[in-house]
């Protein structure tokens, strides 16, 4: 059984709970923060928004750098020394990492609402300084490991994904003033998509053939049906990208279409996994797994549909959204209500003594507000953009707020409940 393999020894690969724990946080503020811009910028900004600076634009760099990436450079740095058994990197270099890339975000996304050159150009350097580093770390680790294709294929895609992204990203800040790239609105489409199906896109289908065999206790994915998904997941996002970049419409589709392809292939590879699994109840961070899961091929088809010819009123719009805040976002904040008590838990018995079960660092109630809230988001605001509506976008918003603040409460608690336990493990290691 996989589980029992990836597990052995892991705790010896451990890093200071403060190092992948920052990331969190600094994912659950920009979490927050995004939803707040987007409610500042108000439901005819959002509805009308095509691009150029603003709040949205910015808001949208709080999802996508400031939760998405920060919570996969987070995750990373802990789960692949796990994973494929090998260090990642010192810790100097993790700590680095972190300096640059978070004050980066957030300069470059002040810069972005602001609409304030010299900022989003500092901005911009120290993120993707900060990326470089974490690129660096990870491809140091993958050139070690030879018998994990399902995670190391997917991560290199990652890798590649991420650097031609940053170089492009760069480049689309410093055309806002200087105005150099040919088709701004083309170089834009290409860093979206590699940016959420190439860099977050393979580092999500990677890593969950890795982490859904842990938690639900159930057989590793065969190597031969990993390789076949990561292979049909390269040859669609590459030939998706080379559709939007050059705008010709029918190799986007075709993209698009063997995008689709690459995801039944790769729930293919994880059925095995569901059927096989010891534990029969889902844990409740599956609730957002399973949104998500709808959420991608639903994007695709729409996708699909660009670039076939529909509209980009309402329909570009749509697609990024359902990318961005229906699958990767719905993804990763599972992922997240999962990792972070699962890192305390195994932490907690650090001092001696027994480890803190998951069901007392994780509270129920913050996760259940964030999925009702969340998904009345994803439901209200789907709806506004198709029709144009500005009252349920603007319900959608609050919700999406208070969904993203109940998130917030559940990572304090967390890390509330596993000091609480780690305090009282101290004590009676002083007592004894």
């Amino acid at each position: 059984m996989f589980p029992g393999s990836l597990m052995m020894g892991a705790k010896e690969r451990l890093l200071p709970p403060s190092l992948p724990y920052r990331f969190f946080i600094a994912a659950v503020v920009f979490h927050m923060a995004a939803w707040a811009t987007l409610l500042a910028a108000g439901p005819e900004a959002v509805l009308g928004f095509m691009g150029g600076q603003g709040l949205v634009l910015a808001a949208l760099h709080m999802i996508t750098l400031g939760t998405l990436a920060m919570s996969a450079m987070g995750a990373s740095i802990q789960l692949l020394p796990v994973a494929t058994r090998r260090p990642l990197g010192p810790l100097w270099a993790i700590r680095l990492m972190f300096w640059l890339y978070a004050p980066g975000v957030a300069v470059f996304v002040a810069g972005l609402g602001l609409a304030i050159p010299g900022a989003q150009h500092l901005g911009g350097a120290l993120a993707v300084a900060g990326l470089t580093v974490f690129g660096g770390l990870v491809a140091a680790n993958l050139r070690q490991v030879g018998d994990l294709p399902g995670v190391t294929r997917y991560t290199w895609m990652a890798v590649v994904s991420l650097a031609a992204l940053a170089v492009l990203g760069l480049g689309l800040v410093v055309d806002f003033t200087k105005g150099f790239l040919p088709d701004h609105g083309a170089v834009a489409v290409t860093h979206a998509v590699l940016a959420g199906y190439g860099f977050m896109g393979m580092l999500a289908l990677g890593f969950s053939t890795v982490l859904i065999p842990m938690f639900v206790l159930g057989s590793a994915v065969p190597d031969k049906l990993a390789k076949r998904s990561a292979l049909a997941s390269g040859i669609a996002l590459t030939v998706a990208v080379v559709g939007v970049a050059s705008g010709i419409g029918a190799v986007a589709a075709l993209g698009a279409v063997l995008g689709l392809v690459a995801v039944g292939l790769h729930a293919h590879a994880l059925s095995g996994t569901i059927k096989s699994r010891m534990k029969k109840r889902f844990e409740p961070f599956f609730r957002l797994v399973w949104v998500a899961v709808v959420l991608l091929p639903l994007g695709l088809l729409v996708g699909l549909a660009l670039a076939l010819g529909a509209p980009a009123d309402p329909w570009a719009t749509l697609w990024g959204f359902l990318l961005i805040f229906g699958w990767l976002l719905t993804f990763v904040t599972a992922l997240l209500q999962r990792i972070m008590p699962f890192l305390a838990s195994m932490h907690s018995s650090s001092l001696g003594g027994k480890p803190a079960l998951l069901s007392r660092l994780a509270p129920k109630l913050p996760v259940d507000i964030h999925l009702a809230c969340h998904t009345a988001a994803l439901v209200l605001i789907a709806a506004a953009i198709i029709g144009g509506w500005t009252w349920p976008l603007w319900l959608g918003l609050v919700a999406g707020l208070a969904g993203s603040i109940a998130f917030g409460g559940f990572a304090i608690e967390v890390i509330r409940r596993y000091r609480t336990h780690m305090n009282a493990a101290a004590a009676a290691n002083h007592e004894g």
